[in-house]
């Protein structure tokens, strides 16, 4: 690649729901606290290992939000 080219950045996933859990995690995009501080300076391949983070925070969150429901209907 040539110094000139442009690198296509994966852009930000933040919904511009900012909330931050008592576990300083953003409840619109899963992102950490950390996570969003250093996402300007982040390089794709670190961006995507947050991303993945972030899904595995979402699923969580929706499995536990799930249970909540269940037993609260029982």
């Amino acid at each position: 690649m040539k110094n000139n080219e442009k690198i296509d950045l994966i852009p930000s996933p933040c919904i511009s729901n900012c909330c931050l859990n008592d576990d300083d995690i953003c409840v619109g995009c899963f992102r950490s606290l950390e996570d969003i501080l250093c996402w300007s300076a982040s390089t794709n391949q670190q961006r995507y290992g947050i991303l993945k983070q972030t899904a595995i925070r979402r699923a969580d969150n929706q499995i536990n939000y799930g249970q909540k429901y269940q037993q609260s209907n029982d």
